[in-house]
């Protein structure tokens, strides 16, 4: 059934390469956003249980939107800019950012986020969003999430 997912693997990378093709199957087929993102988020938190699994769309100019998360009630609005989501909006590049209480501007919807990384979703050549994952632990996320978040963005994007 679409809605089991097999978590299997030791090490982070093993869970990725196991997640991966499970997400394509889930996803494919359906072509709606907020159906795929609640989806792929429920999948991340399963496979690795961190704090806060979330997406931020573009919604003005200036302004990124809460969409499907898995986690505590978050943020709604993010100025472009402003905090980990906001600066990897502007800057186009991914934030990783091994403790945020350290970063610059950080916006706490939580004081229980302790690591965070941010990576800009592309359709095409057009930022369309950020995924935003949260971790309650210091210094969670690494190159290889860098890595595979990007693939697994790659894979939504291709949804709708």
């Amino acid at each position: 059934m679409a809605e089991d997912l097999i978590i299997s693997g030791e090490s982070k990378v093993e869970k990725y390469e196991n997640l991966l093709p499970q997400l394509k199957g889930l996803l494919s087929g359906e072509v709606n956003k907020i159906a795929n993102t609640a989806n792929l988020c429920a999948a991340l938190k399963t496979t690795f249980n961190w704090y806060w699994i979330g997406f931020y769309w573009v919604d003005t100019p200036d302004e990124l939107v809460l969409g499907p998360f898995q986690g505590p009630i978050a943020c709604t609005r993010i100025k472009k800019g402003k905090g980990v989501c906001g600066t990897a909006w502007e800057t186009e590049k991914v934030q990783i950012v091994p403790d945020v209480e350290a970063f610059p501007g950080h916006i706490a919807c939580s004081a229980f986020s302790k690591s965070e990384i941010v990576l800009p979703v592309w359709q095409g050549d057009k930022l369309i969003g950020v995924l935003d994952v949260d971790s309650d632990t210091l210094d969670s996320f690494d190159a290889i999430d860098e890595k595979y978040l990007a693939k697994i963005c790659e894979i939504l994007v291709h949804t709708f």
